[in-house]
């Protein structure tokens, strides 16, 4: 009776792991540049003495859904969207560089360039700052200029920097809990001339409502029927002791 209680038990677990993550993917619905974590559940029958007459189940995580999302126009200059592939880096909240396709950037009051979520900004020789200017553009291949303040020409652009923007081998990426790319190394990328920008646009988050709708509908169902196994075991060993008793 224990070990039915155990196999039901395992699954229930395994199945609020994947709730979470799901709900995760719900919740950054409108997060700009995020890419959904794919999990899925698998058999694992269990060794030991004799052959395997048990299974039980496990939740892997395969990876990350890395396709792109909608883009939408905004028309705002500190809007920035990757053309195809690539990713943007920026100094991570360790103080190590990661990468995000996040392009909703602002300039903070000590002319710090930053994404919406407060993530620096690396240039070509480390994080980005702004000046006072009257108007700030942003080019194709990352590179930041500004009119100056007070310019008497204000067609007249002066280069700052230019964003570090990398094209990796997505094998030897993760996606880790601060929802960032990292390489698996822990070593920085070199930036790539391959990968361009469009100013105004916004990259939207992958995820599919409706298929996380669903998928959530489905676990919550799949908890609650192996809730009623573990309470059918409970019972059955109730009876069972019982009849011992009566014994």
């Amino acid at each position: 009776m224990d070990r039915s209680l155990y196999i039901a038990m395992s699954g229930a677990k395994q199945s609020l792991l994947e709730q979470n993550s799901n709900a995760n993917n719900l919740a950054n619905m409108q997060t700009t540049g995020f890419k959904s974590d794919l999990e899925w559940f698998r058999s694992r029958p269990v060794f030991g003495a004799g052959f395997p007459t048990r299974v039980y189940a496990m939740i892997e995580k395969p990876g990350t859904d890395f396709s792109p999302g909608a883009m939408q126009t905004t028309g705002r200059d500190l809007d920035v969207a990757i053309n195809g592939e690539g990713w943007i880096a920026v100094q991570g909240e360790d103080g190590k560089e990661a990468y995000t396709r996040g392009g909703d950037l602002r300039i903070t009051p000590e002319g710090l360039l930053r994404t919406g979520t407060g993530l620096q900004i690396m240039g070509q020789n480390g994080p980005i700052t702004i000046p006072p200017s009257e108007r700030l553009v942003i080019g194709s291949d990352g590179t930041v200029s500004i009119v100056p303040m007070g310019a008497g020409n204000a067609t007249t652009l002066m280069v700052l920097d230019r964003i570090k923007l990398v094209k990796p081998e997505m094998t030897a990426m993760e996606k880790q809990g601060d929802g960032l790319l990292h390489p698996k190394n822990g070593l920085p990328l070199a930036a790539s001339a391959d990968v361009s920008l469009a100013q105004g646009i916004l990259e939207s988050s992958n995820v599919n409502a409706f298929a996380a709708m669903t998928e959530m509908i489905e676990l919550a169902r799949n908890f609650e029927l192996q809730t009623k196994v573990m309470k059918n075991v409970d019972e059955n060993a109730g009876a069972s002791a019982k009849l011992m008793q009566l014994a």
